[in-house]
């Protein structure tokens, strides 16, 4: 008999974060198209590409973020990189999420306010915008595919979209009833993607947290003390600006937006616009239009239009630099609070793996946002393929096919020829899709 002590298993080689710094960059100079198609790209690269996150892991993760304020692709962009990293890791996947996204809006706001719209620019943004229309049906697909398996994902999924679609139902309720159903049915998804089987090897961390049960527990200080710093960097500007104008209202307002994003920026974007055109007189209705057009054709979150706001409020009040001022602050007080309630929650999240009830309300979740990016989908083709929409009631719109733009549908059907039929890729058929939008405007 060998009483030879069992050896640990060896430790798994988890790809630097040298290796995953152009992954994220990547990823956030691509995030083209909104919350759905953000989050295909970045399951695209880290489950389905390299491997690094599990189907399961990942869709745990993206099912806590929609339940947070604030840009939910965004901060799992923050959440996967720190179980990968660290509190570094999280930071660099965050801050790559957005930066190019800001440095493209920055540039746009100076471009608007100083030499109006460009309409060669506004023609290759048509033809991005299109081609990611394609790239939020693909998401489409592929969540559904890992995460509707039964009778009951499907109907929560089906219910979510008809809630949000024709009845307009809140975010956060659709949210919070299937939580509930997952929660107190969870033999119906059992099946879904939070299963613990997959075939194949298991990814890079699953198989290196298994080698090392201890791995999330040792980063979870650490990443606490982060979030309480995040805190504070995000209230030093609000009370360092506080009472002067626009520097003091741009931080006070954008910090309350902050909190209350739930269900992606179109929840707030009207209360928003009400706001700064009529109570603050930071811009017109028209320029808030215009802006919501850019952030809607520049990687980030949508939520940058409100750097847009920012810029405009105060450079009406200062100049160009006071709207560069103005801009970076918005953007500091909307995203600050997005590293700290990752930073804070994610230790906490990353223990209720196992837990049946839990694991069952978080895949109840994970359905209901294929209804939520299948309600994200038609509207998105409602603006992009018609000029024109009945409005039945609030929130509720219904094409009028007379009005379909053909070179809209030709530009997203080329944009699917190239990412179902040949296969291109993403970034090949985004540029394919921005040349033939300069092309046409050329003709």
């Amino acid at each position: 008999m060998n009483d030879a002590p069992t050896s640990p298993p060896e430790p798994v080689a988890m790809p630097r974060l040298s290796q995953a710094v152009p992954v994220w960059a990547r990823i956030g100079c691509l995030s083209f198209g909104g919350p759905a198609a953000q989050i295909a790209l970045m399951h695209r690269e880290v489950v389905d590409k390299h491997r690094w996150v599990s189907d399961a892991r990942f869709l745990h993760a993206l099912n806590f973020c929609m339940l947070l304020p604030g840009p939910e692709a965004q901060q799992l962009a923050t959440y996967l990189g720190w179980l990968m990293h660290g509190v570094r890791g999280g930071l660099i996947a965050g801050l790559f999420f957005i930066i190019p996204g800001v440095v493209v809006m920055l540039a746009l706001s100076v471009v608007y306010v100083t030499l109006g719209t460009v309409p060669l620019v506004a023609a290759l943004f048509f033809g991005l915008k299109c081609a990611v229309l394609v790239v939020v049906i693909e998401a489409l697909l592929r969540v559904a595919r890992r995460a509707l398996h039964g009778r009951v994902p499907w109907l929560v999924a089906a219910l979510a979209f008809i809630g949000l679609f024709a009845f307009g139902a809140p975010f956060p309720l659709v949210v919070l009833a299937a939580l509930a159903v997952g929660y107190a049915w969870p033999a119906a998804f059992a099946a879904t993607g939070h299963s613990t089987t997959h075939a194949g090897p298991p990814a890079l961390l699953d198989a290196a947290i298994a080698a090392d049960p201890g791995r999330i527990a040792r980063a979870a200080p650490v990443a606490r003390r982060a979030g309480v710093f995040a805190l504070l960097l995000w209230v030093a500007p609000v009370l360092a600006t506080w009472g002067t104008s626009p520097f003091g209202d741009i931080a006070w307002f954008f910090s309350k937006m902050a909190v209350v994003t739930f269900g992606g920026a179109y929840a707030v974007l009207a209360y928003v616009a009400q706001e700064a055109v009529d109570r603050y007189a930071w811009l017109t209705a028209a320029d808030m239009l215009a802006g919501l057009g850019l952030a809607e054709t520049t990687p980030g979150p949508l939520i940058l239009v409100l750097e847009f706001v920012g810029f405009l409020g105060a450079n009406q009040a200062g100049g160009l630099a006071a709207g560069v001022a103005g801009a970076l602050l918005a953007v500091w007080v909307t995203f600050m609070p997005c590293f700290a309630w990752i930073f804070l929650g994610a230790p906490l999240i990353e223990t209720l793996h196992n837990i049946p009830r839990l694991r069952g309300a978080l895949a109840g979740v994970t359905a209901a946002v294929v209804g939520v990016i299948a309600n994200l989908a038609v509207w998105f083709g409602l603006q992009v393929l018609f000029a024109e929409r009945v409005t039945i009631r609030a929130g509720f719109d219904l094409p009028v096919l007379a009005s379909l733009d053909w070179r809209a549908a030709a530009l997203a059907v080329l944009a699917g020829l190239c990412l179902f039929g040949t296969r291109l890729g993403l970034a090949r058929t985004l540029a394919v899709s921005a040349a033939a939008g300069g092309l046409l405007h050329w003709l």
